[in-house]
């Protein structure tokens, strides 16, 4: 089955201008990492089992790895480019399988996740006076919504964020399908010219 060269030029240019979006989000997440990595300083002294986790870390890394996707799937989709358009398609053939993977493991064990933030929390607080650290890090968490104000925050708007979640995971599947799309449509117009 062929597509017409109108069709694919239409394609590479929605991949453009969504991949062009995406790698601004992408920049938007890093920056928003930074900033908080340099606010959240007054908070690392809490206990956590995964210190690398914080949300400055896990923002830094989702903004780098949005970047260079958008990035690749803009020029890939501009130039033409086989190789980057496989690249594309590859890195963001395991971000979703990623992220599949972790909302399966979030939703089987909530449960257990909730219990042991609390619990590392609790024990926290247990140093409190002891660790000058921690005491100043707790003092700057009593200023802000506790933990279960926060939960219920997330409980009330999960709707919202479920179809967040859908909606990103259906243009993650449409750029899927539009990168393969591009590469067999240039793949075949490379056999046809030689």
């Amino acid at each position: 089955m062929s597509v017409s060269p109108g069709c694919l030029c239409c394609v590479k240019y929605l991949m453009f201008v969504f991949n062009l979006i995406f790698w601004l989000g992408g920049c938007g997440l890093f920056g928003v990492g930074v900033w908080l990595s340099f606010t959240q300083a007054e908070f690392s002294s809490l206990p956590l089992s995964f210190p690398s986790l914080s949300a400055a870390n896990l923002l830094l890394v989702a903004g780098g790895v949005t970047m260079v996707t958008g990035f690749l799937g803009c020029l890939g989709a501009l130039k033409e480019q086989r190789c980057l358009l496989m690249t594309f398609f590859v890195i963001l053939l395991i971000l979703v399988l990623t992220e599949v993977a972790l909302t399966l493991v979030l939703h089987i064990f909530h449960i257990e996740l909730d219990t042991r933030a609390q619990n590392e929390l609790k024990e926290g607080m247990r140093n409190y006076t002891t660790d000058e650290g921690l005491k100043k890090s707790w003092d700057n968490v009593q200023k802000m919504p506790c933990y279960q104000k926060a939960k219920q925050w997330l409980l009330d708007n999960i709707s919202s964020v479920l179809v967040f979640g859908v909606c990103i995971g259906i243009v993650q599947i449409l750029a899927l399908i539009f990168s393969l799309l591009m590469y067999y449509q240039i793949l075949r117009a490379e056999k046809y010219l030689d």
